[in-house]
């Protein structure tokens, strides 16, 4: 069977990942807002350190949800702060019993849209190991890595074994093409495991105005790095998740692997979006709070983030 799969939010993550996945041959429906007039006459252009230079045109593209076809997977690639506009846009576009992946980062990003989506609505959460970033209208630049961890939030299924086959059906979307994607049995705990990566690099790069590799390269901020790390790791023990002992090494060792990454937030700030501090910081930290676990240095560094925050969105 031929699965329709539409794409929420055509940016970096949504303009990749559907990208790769029409060009393996399936049918894939792009909605935009800004991007749609340059999308829908030059396509989309993928410059990929690992694929090569790739290129999408002409794209199945479209300015209101109302005007997709119905999709039996939607791949939500918008960033968390807008999630309390998806949920209309997803109905829309969402065929009966349809499948929705939010492809983002940060802790319990499903909870909230959970109240607001058709009870025949799955929803999934979807965790990608990525560098990617937009360089401008509908081009993309991606640096290394590209897989995506699945997991069941709610829905329908009630079973373990019809959860399983909806996750699985997911993963074979990205392996088909050629792409890493694994099906997670616990979508929290593979949450909390992404938080370990993402709370110390997204914030000290806005911080700090730096890249992976001087951050890395400096003995001060990579020792603040791993105290970071420690502390998610904490923080997901208390509320339950015991994360591998050696997660925290593992990581630092890829990040010393990879080429230079900016990561999303830094890119967030430098064009004047909101970071994404709620799901990535805020929410983990109420999660370690309520299990009677303080994170002294991830809640520092918040607060540094929401001060830098709210002075760069008032300019």
């Amino acid at each position: 069977m031929n699965l329709r799969i539409g794409i929420i939010g055509t940016g970096a993550i949504g303009g990749f990942y559907g990208l790769m996945l029409a060009r393996s041959g399936h049918d894939v429906h792009f909605l935009l807002r800004s991007e749609y007039p340059a999308v829908a006459q030059n396509g989309l252009r993928l410059n990929s350190q690992v694929h090569g230079a790739l290129s999408l045109s002409p794209v199945n593209a479209y300015e209101e949800a109302s005007q997709m076809p119905r999709c039996d997977w939607l791949l939500v690639g918008a960033k968390t702060t807008s999630n309390a506009g998806m949920a209309p846009l997803i109905a829309q576009a969402a065929a009966q019993g349809a499948k929705v992946l939010m492809l983002q980062n940060g802790l319990a990003v499903e909870d909230e849209l959970r109240a607001l989506l058709p009870d025949h609505l799955h929803l999934l959460g979807g965790l990608c190991f990525i560098c990617v970033h937009r360089a401008e209208p509908g081009v993309i630049e991606h640096q290394a890595f590209g897989a995506v961890n699945i997991g069941y939030h709610s829905g329908p299924a009630q079973s373990a074994e019809e959860r399983q086959a909806i996750v699985e059906e997911g993963a074979g979307l990205f392996r088909s093409a050629g792409l890493d994607s694994n099906a997670m049995p616990d979508l929290e705990q593979a949450r909390w495991q992404k938080l370990v990566w993402n709370i110390p690099y997204n914030g000290l790069s806005v911080l700090l105005d730096s890249g992976t590799r001087a951050i890395m390269d400096n003995p001060d901020s990579r020792v603040l790095v791993a105290e970071l790390m420690a502390e998610v790791v904490t923080g997901a023990a208390a509320c339950g998740h015991a994360l591998p002992a050696n997660l925290p090494e593992a990581m630092l060792a890829s990040t010393d692997a990879m080429p230079d990454y900016l990561p999303s937030m830094y890119h967030d700030f430098a064009q004047n979006r909101p970071l994404e501090l709620g799901a990535i910081y805020a929410a983990p930290l109420a999660a370690a709070r309520q299990a009677g676990c303080e994170l002294p240095k991830i809640e520092a560094l918040y607060r540094a983030l929401r001060f830098i925050d709210a002075r760069n969105q008032a300019r």
